[in-house]
């Protein structure tokens, strides 16, 4: 029982991270439609601006937040420089486009900051040692983790729910003509809507690194993982999202423990499990609202 605990406790502070992720590829899908592909990456290359200004000596709760401001700055940019000019494009045309991405920011961070792991900082006060409790080692940095997941979670939802900004993004998403005809400016919403997913993403990178060294393919594996939470909980639900995360977590924490042929190895084969069952028998996802067209 003790070791199920353990597990459980590390399966839901890894489940916060593929949830911060997911929350950010819902995010933009809930806005624009659009699965981004180069969501990990652009985290990644974030996570190692943050290593950088770390490196150059500033403290850690300066460098987070202003690597999250260049990586709000950064997802603006991206939408109205690459996604705008395409987006009524087929829909193929803007996968290769977020592939494009994915493949941009994964050989510009091999090309600045080569391939070699990097050891990433814990957060200025948390300690390295547990606590125990009984039989079971509690990790402070868990504790972090789950912290920050609920507060962004409430930070957002005051912001969706309770300011004109939160009324315009989510107005433009829902219906975008509409918007535009009562003096919303639909265009920037959607780029906010980036933005704001971007640093959800570079947050998840941030949280990720200290457990995972840093380097250019460090959060390829989460991606995955973040996918298969977003499929789970729905792509139009932000709460469904981290749900996902956390359940795919202990999916994948309990699955590699007690599934003997799966290990450490073969758990991202869990997850994708997890994708082409929900496909299959619910393809809105645990959270997400079945759309039904009338013919």
């Amino acid at each position: 029982m003790t070791e199920f605990i353990q597990l459980v406790l590390a399966g839901t502070a890894n489940g916060c991270i593929y949830g911060l992720l997911a929350l950010a590829l819902v995010l933009i899908y809930r806005s624009t439609h659009i699965i981004n592909f180069g969501q990990g990456e652009m985290a990644m290359f974030s996570t190692y601006i943050c290593w950088s200004f770390l490196n150059a000596g500033m403290g850690y709760w300066v460098a987070v937040p202003l690597t999250l401001i260049l990586a709000f700055a950064a997802g603006i940019a991206v939408q109205r420089i690459l996604i705008r000019p395409v987006q009524n494009a087929p829909e193929l045309t803007i996968v290769i486009v977020t592939l494009g991405l994915y493949l941009f920011f994964n050989s510009l961070a091999l090309w600045i900051y080569s391939g070699v792991p990097k050891p990433f900082p814990l957060p200025t006060g948390i300690r390295q040692a547990s606590w125990q409790v009984g039989d079971i080692f509690i990790i402070p940095y868990h504790l972090f983790i789950f912290a920050v997941l609920i507060t962004l979670m409430a930070v957002l939802y005051v912001l969706f729910q309770r300011t004109k900004l939160g009324l315009g993004l989510r107005a433009a998403a829902a219906q975008p003509a509409s918007s535009r005809l009562v003096g919303i400016n639909v265009n920037w919403m959607l780029a906010l809507g980036w933005g704001i997913a971007a640093a959800a993403g570079a947050l998840a990178g941030i949280l990720s690194a200290p457990v995972v060294q840093l380097e250019p393919n460090f959060m390829a594996t989460i991606l995955i993982f973040s996918f298969a939470s977003a499929t789970l909980g729905g792509f139009d639900s932000p709460p469904g999202a981290v749900v996902g995360g956390i359940a795919i977590g202990n999916i994948v924490a309990l699955g590699g423990r007690y599934i003997e042929f799966i290990g450490t190895q073969l758990d991202i084969v869990l997850a994708l499990v997890v994708i082409v069952a929900v496909l299959l028998i619910r393809p809105a996802g645990l959270f997400g609202r079945q759309v039904v067209q009338r013919v």
